[in-house]
């Protein structure tokens, strides 16, 4: 894109504000709406539908529904493999528009924008559908009077709760693997960037991913996740976002119906250099970049950077030469480097 086309687009795009359940969008149950931001301009941006427990109750109903039907959970992996691989074409074609989305509902720049929802969330898309029927099942030894078979088969309904840095890319880390397999999956964004979320949902319809299949449900944590964590009828929760959260959905599982439970969570590593180090432009960059990536919203940014004492000042002295060139402006800006 250019940067007239990223203006353009800007003040045009058409924002998706419904949940969508069972391939329809549709308004929270009790009509409540929470407000989403622009967090570099304070813009509004849409009033989204405020999901809780009777949402959650429609969206676990319609993905265990569509998982029993066996549309997709007993298709043949082929059929799944040329969804997905037509979904990320879609996302392809579809990117720009998105990169602007996400743009404006994170402030992340549109240069990451677009390379993550551009490059990296068709890519992943695309491999996950090549896994679709490349995964095996195993044949174990046994005597000559038997024989022993250990089949892969999806786990059932599966609760996906995204973080806020990485919105629709880490929904596809968590959806096309899911999808791949043969799941059904409910997934909960982060009340900050619900948006392209919303719009990816569409684009799975479009795609051919049947009804009830894939369902995205915006709302609180403590009233749509902790329903989403809570529910009997969900078979898995994948969670990406802050330790103590990730401690209340083990105890969610474990006061329902010990659902398994995959965290993500917080930590912050650091950037370790060592005497025998080379102060180099590549290790200046690497420096830089993992600290300042993403304007440091990951949790594997390494805002600790530990040097050895002799090579103390050497690296001081470049890598803030380093830092003092990224440009900081508008995250729509395709000059800026960290959004302001």
């Amino acid at each position: 894109m250019q940067q007239s086309d990223i203006d353009t687009l800007a003040q045009s795009i058409k924002i998706t504000h419904q949940a969508f359940i069972n391939d329809e969008y549709v308004d929270a149950v009790s009509q409540r709406t929470f407000s989403v931001f622009n967090p570099a301009t304070g813009d509004h941006l849409a009033e989204v539908a405020r999901c809780d427990q009777q949402d959650i109750n429609r969206a676990v109903g319609a993905a265990r529904a569509a998982f029993n039907r066996g549309s997709w959970s007993r298709a043949d992996p082929e059929f799944r493999k040329s969804v997905l691989l037509k979904l990320a074409d879609l996302v392809r074609q579809h990117a720009d528009e998105l990169a602007v989305l996400e743009c404006l509902n994170t402030g992340k720049t549109i240069s990451d924008c677009m390379q993550e929802i551009g490059t990296d969330v068709p890519a992943f898309l695309q491999w996950y559908a090549e896994l679709a029927d490349k995964y095996f099942g195993k044949v174990p030894q046994t005597g000559r009077s038997s024989i022993a078979l250990i089949t892969r088969e999806p786990v059932g309904v599966a609760g996906l709760v995204v973080p806020w840095n990485f919105p629709l890319l880490m929904a596809t880390w968590k959806v096309a693997p899911a999808l791949a397999v043969g799941c059904s999956v409910v997934v909960k964004p982060a009340e900050e960037t619900p948006l392209t979320a919303l719009k990816f949902a569409e684009l799975a319809m479009q795609a051919g991913v049947p009804a009830g299949v894939l369902n995205v449900v915006p709302g609180y944590g403590h009233e749509a996740g902790e329903a989403l964590g809570r529910h009997p009828d969900v078979d898995v929760i994948s969670f990406t976002g802050p330790t103590e959260v990730g401690r209340l959905f083990m105890k969610y599982s474990g006061e329902s119906n010990l659902k398994g439970v995959g965290l993500e969570m917080g930590g912050k590593s650091p950037f370790i250099v060592l005497d025998d180090a080379c102060i180099n432009d590549d290790l200046i960059e690497h420096a830089a970049t993992a600290a300042f990536w993403n304007a440091g919203q990951n949790c594997s940014a390494n805002m600790r950077q530990i040097i050895a004492k002799p090579l103390v000042e050497a690296f001081s002295h470049v890598i803030l030469e380093r830092v003092a060139k990224y440009t900081v402006g508008d995250p729509l800006s395709l000059e800026t480097d960290l959004d302001q």
